[in-house]
């Protein structure tokens, strides 16, 4: 409610148009109007209120995003071109690691220098069609990294608990159907917000993106299609195998013959680990989007501003990550990097195919997850 005294921003012009709930900041607090506010009650606003951040918090928004292009523009092109110069990393498993990255390095590309230029500009300078465009890419990356997440997920689950089946549905043919599969769902998953008007600039984070306020109905499924049912997938299929580790662990345990290799162990770990950074940097803005849905006249007048603006620089920070993390917990990557670093100071070994002497990536051939050898007796999972 506007303080006693001061006239509300919301003008009787607004009766005339028709009605559709928004929300606006005025004095610390969202309100409910009949209409969005125009220039006339932006006009109205106090002078302190016309910016959503101070400038100590624009500043700190900016040099996180700057971080965040960078790393993602240097991390994803090094897992692309990590994949494409080692034969050995060329296979089904690793086909949706690169499709990831490259949803990864869509919002680098476009959304976040729009998104840097509004915060130096304070306001958006660039137009209703760019304004939608970088709306559309920032969905179409979002979606595209959480379909992917659950496609590796799935390949992950195929290959260690059904590696009898593996390469039936994953040989080449079928990986290429897959990834195809995984875009054309993200797509028709993101076109539905041109027609109810959701993507919109929204001033608190200085982007073009989806307003959780526009449609109850329209928030309450794109949470669910977009990050509940694809991490409820995702988390069953690594539950599974989780399940198979420590079933493989107890006969470690009581038989001293059988061992579990480290560096697979790790290999499944580096996959798991992105997708629970994926579930914590996504999970607060989706919660923040549910919860509004479901009584939008309660909740958001109860949700800190800094708190939805973190949420949303923290979902943006997610796309540099996963590069990181493969670097981190992969030394198949890890050395892959390496080899490129150096051979950018030797431009004519950028392109050479070092798979005779370089690393090994998720094999697309199925081993068993436990195999019998006579001479060691040893149960492995080939990760």
């Amino acid at each position: 409610m506007a303080a006693s005294g001061v006239k509300s921003p919301v003008s009787s012009h607004c009766l005339n148009i028709p009605k559709k709930e928004s929300y606006f900041l005025w004095q610390g607090s969202f309100i409910k109007s009949l209409c969005p506010p125009t220039d006339q009650v932006k006009d109205a606003l106090p002078g302190d209120l016309q910016d959503s951040a101070s400038s100590g918090l624009s500043s700190s928004l900016a040099a996180v995003l700057i971080v965040t292009i960078v790393v993602d523009l240097l991390g994803n092109a090094l897992v692309i071109a990590s994949v494409l110069r080692n034969r050995k990393l060329r296979n089904a498993g690793n086909l949706f690691v690169v499709s990831l990255s490259v949803a990864d390095l869509v919002v680098a590309i476009y959304p976040y220098p729009l998104i840097l230029r509004a915060i130096f500009h304070n306001e958006w300078t660039m137009g209703d069609i760019h304004c939608q465009i970088s709306g559309f890419l920032m969905g179409l990356s979002v979606i595209g990294s959480i379909f992917n997440i659950t496609a590796i997920a799935i390949n992950r689950y195929c290959y260690i608990c059904h590696s009898l089946w593996y390469d039936r549905l994953f040989n080449l043919k079928n990986t290429y159907c897959y990834l195809c599969l995984t875009w054309l769902l993200t797509l028709v998953a993101i076109v539905p917000n041109f027609f109810v008007g959701s993507l919109q600039y929204d001033r608190r984070i200085y982007s073009c993106t989806f307003a959780q306020t526009v449609s109850m109905s329209y928030t309450i499924a794109v949470v669910a299609i977009h990050f509940i049912i694809p991490l409820s997938i995702v988390t069953f299929c690594y539950l599974r195998i989780w399940i198979l580790v420590i079933q493989v662990k107890h006969r470690v345990r009581q038989d001293c013959k059988q061992r579990l290799r480290a560096v697979d162990i790790r290999n499944f770990l580096t996959m798991f680990v992105v997708f629970v950074l994926f579930a914590v940097c996504w999970g607060p803005l989706n919660f923040i989007g549910l919860a509004v849905s479901i009584n939008p006249s309660k909740i958001v007048p109860q949700i800190p501003e800094w708190l939805f603006v973190v949420s949303y620089f923290m979902a943006y920070f997610n796309s540099c990550l996963n590069a990181v993390i493969y670097g981190l917990l992969n030394q198949n990557f890890r050395n892959e990097y390496k080899r490129i670093l150096i051979a950018l100071w030797t431009p004519r070994l950028l392109f050479v195919d070092v798979s005779k002497g370089g690393t090994e990536g998720m094999k697309s051939k199925p081993s068993p997850v436990v195999t019998n050898n006579n001479n060691n007796n040893q149960a492995e999972i080939d990760l």
